[in-house]
């Protein structure tokens, strides 16, 4: 929770800034080891979690403004980002409001406005998004999916939508370059697949269908080691893989 001196600080400077009552929360997700993660922030002085998030510049395309709240949290600027929902709940901050009513008249405190807040999910390589915290943040951090705390505001019912908006990608469009490492193992797309699912896929007709969807290239040699066969490498055919995000495929899981 932000100090009277901070929020005056911030009010003042947000309102001087950023488009009144509008906000970009994002989803970033990543997969590692099996898993699939989530980027959560903790706030200092508080106990719960959020999504990470920010406000929108006045001179700045919405695009742009997600874009570069995921730059401050990742690092990163190719960032896969699908924007799928609008939060409008009239009561969607009122947790914030009560925090902060009492701290600044209502007319200069910026967390007593209501606002519509736009939602991104992003689909980032693990490895290369190192997590930073904000200036108002205690910790910036990945957390398995199965193992999220509990979350502030309705940042608990984007995280569903956003889950829920990524299935569905799935059975129109291709998943996986932004997750997965330059080369991967048959098993290990199949892995992800399921991980983001959450159910069994049957191994052959998941090999036949990715396969048939033009969008993966196999290595020469397969990989090196192991007691039992080599299993192939497979990448992706990157003009293919864009093409199928544009144009999409017909499918479903």
């Amino acid at each position: 929770m932000l100090t009277e001196k901070e929020l005056k600080e911030y009010s003042d400077n947000a309102r001087a800034t950023y488009l009144p009552h509008i906000s970009i929360d994002c989803v970033v997700f990543g997969f590692h080891e099996g898993m699939l993660k989530v980027l959560l922030l903790n706030i200092k002085n508080e106990t719960g979690w959020y999504l990470p998030g920010g406000f929108v510049l006045k001179d700045e395309p919405i695009e742009l403004s997600a874009n570069r709240i995921l730059k401050e949290r990742t690092g990163l600027d190719d960032i896969f980002l699908q924007q799928f929902h609008v939060f409008g709940d009239p009561q969607r901050s009122k947790e914030h409001f009560e925090m902060y009513k009492d701290m600044l008249p209502r007319a200069e405190n910026w967390f007593t406005d209501r606002f519509l807040t736009i939602g991104y999910y992003a689909l980032v390589d693990f490895y290369d998004a190192i997590p930073q915290p904000d200036i108002f943040s205690a910790d910036c951090v990945w957390r398995d999916l199965d193992d999220v705390p509990e979350l502030r505001l309705d940042h608990a019912l984007i995280l569903k939508t956003a889950l829920d908006t990524l299935r569905l990608q799935l059975n129109y469009q291709p998943i996986g370059y932004n997750l997965m490492p330059k080369e991967f193992t048959m098993p290990e797309l199949q892995k992800l697949y399921e991980t983001i699912l959450d159910k069994k896929l049957d191994r052959r007709n998941f090999q036949r269908r990715m396969l048939g969807f033009g969008i993966l290239k196999r290595s020469e040699k397969p990989r090196k080691g192991g007691a039992h066969k080599a299993p192939y490498l497979y990448s992706f055919d990157l003009e293919n893989y864009k093409a199928a995000l544009t144009e999409g495929f017909k499918g479903g899981w």
